[in-house]
């Protein structure tokens, strides 16, 4: 189920068919739970004129019955408690400032009616806790179904076809231009690695084959390995904007009737680990998955490819189509101008990708766990990490 936060207001439709930005209040506009009468209320009329003698004035009516006394307010319909919850674990996650430290019992949720295809909430803080920036106070969470549009996914071997890159990374582009009001701090990434790492050096297997696996891939000495990963990142130059933060094929869709168009042929789909993050992260992990295809029908259900993992050339048409979506002006600068900025992207993505195989192996190590899917995920966290020493050695770090 797909869900989307907005400050109120009319919301702007995009090209990845997500809501990019809202304004004003976070009270529903007409038609969105309430209906607000064309013609306004109707002023009582004034009776001007010369006022007539007592004695030609009619009786006066019988008096008529009052209208019953008008039933107290009906207090806002609660969403069930699953929801309640998860909206508030959403809100707490993504949220800054004030949403950051509410407790559960503090946050305020209601459900606000007129959705056909979702679920309207308003959710908000108390008149009790104080904003700590320019947090917004209440927002708007809608809940999403169905998508409609006939499509499919993409296949692993269609990423490589340059029109099908170019695209991707036009997507991507515009994905991290989106404004979203969330907590842009880039914790995301090494917040999710350390929590996935402190549950791998906890597990106990109980198959010696599993054990053995774990055994081989904690020998690697992770704890370090994920210092010296930070260490490098660090040193290394990407801004942070909204990453999707899983653009692989099965994400990307392909708009029934339109193969054959240049362009607005792919959808951008699944955006649960969404976030703000590095852009660099984004790429690389996009670049890491060329080398992955999970539509294998024999065990452990997918096939791993290093050499699959895009070339220069094929690196560069990328970044050259998302530097001209995503930098206006990339394309007025000089030759020189847009070949350093372009290597210098090559150099950041690249180490990102190092996070990519570092991040998933660890969840595929934990899923490994406590999936009941029939996945070799174990077999899936070691070809991960061993792409990622891979690629440190021709990165030479």
């Amino acid at each position: 189920m797909k869900t989307k936060f907005c400050t109120g207001g009319e919301a702007e439709p995009s090209p990845l068919g997500l809501l990019l930005s809202c304004g004003g209040s976070a009270a529903p506009a007409p038609g969105v739970g309430q209906q607000r009468d064309a013609a306004g209320e109707l002023e009582p009329k004034q009776l001007g004129g010369r006022s007539q003698p007592l004695a030609l004035l009619p009786p006066p009516p019988p008096p008529l019955p009052l209208p019953p006394p008008p039933s107290p307010p009906l207090a806002d319909e609660q969403p069930e408690p699953r929801t309640r919850h998860k909206a508030y674990l959403w809100c707490k996650e993504f949220l800054p400032g004030a949403w950051r430290g509410l407790r559960e019992d503090q946050f305020h949720i209601s459900v606000i009616r007129g959705g056909l295809s979702n679920m309207l909430f308003q959710c908000s803080l108390p008149d009790s806790i104080a904003s700590v920036g320019d947090e917004p106070r209440k927002v708007l969470l809608r809940l999403y179904g169905a998508i409609l549009k006939m499509s499919r996914r993409l296949d692993t071997k269609e990423l490589c076809l340059p029109d099908i890159s170019a695209e991707i990374a036009e997507k991507m582009a515009t994905f991290h231009g989106m404004k979203m009001p969330f907590n842009k701090e880039p914790k995301w990434l090494f917040g999710t690695m350390e929590k996935y790492l402190n549950q791998v050096l906890r597990l106990k297997f109980s198959g010696e084959a599993r054990v053995q696996q774990l055994h081989k891939i904690l020998a690697y000495n992770l704890p370090l390995e994920l210092e010296n990963l930070r260490s490098l990142l660090q040193y290394t130059r990407s801004p942070v904007v909204f990453c999707h933060n899983d653009c692989q094929e099965g994400n990307i869709l392909l708009l029934d009737g339109h193969e054959n168009s240049e362009k607005q042929k792919l959808m951008l789909i699944d955006f649960e680990y969404s976030s703000y993050n590095y852009r660099g992260f984004d790429i690389g992990n996009h670049f890491c998955e060329w080398m992955y295809d999970y539509t294998y029908e024999k065990y452990p259900f997918f096939r791993a490819n290093i050499q699959k993992y895009p070339t220069r050339k094929q690196q560069l048409h990328f970044i050259s189509s998302y530097l001209a979506a995503f930098q206006n002006d990339f394309e007025s600068l000089s030759s020189e101008e847009q070949s350093a900025t372009k290597e210098d992207m090559l150099l950041e993505v690249n180490r990102f990708a190092l996070a990519s195989h570092f991040l998933w192996g660890l969840w595929s190590i934990v899923q490994a766990k406590i999936s009941s899917i029939e996945f070799g995920y174990m077999e899936y966290a070691q070809a991960r990490f061993d792409a990622y020493f891979d690629q440190k050695r021709k990165l030479g770090v």
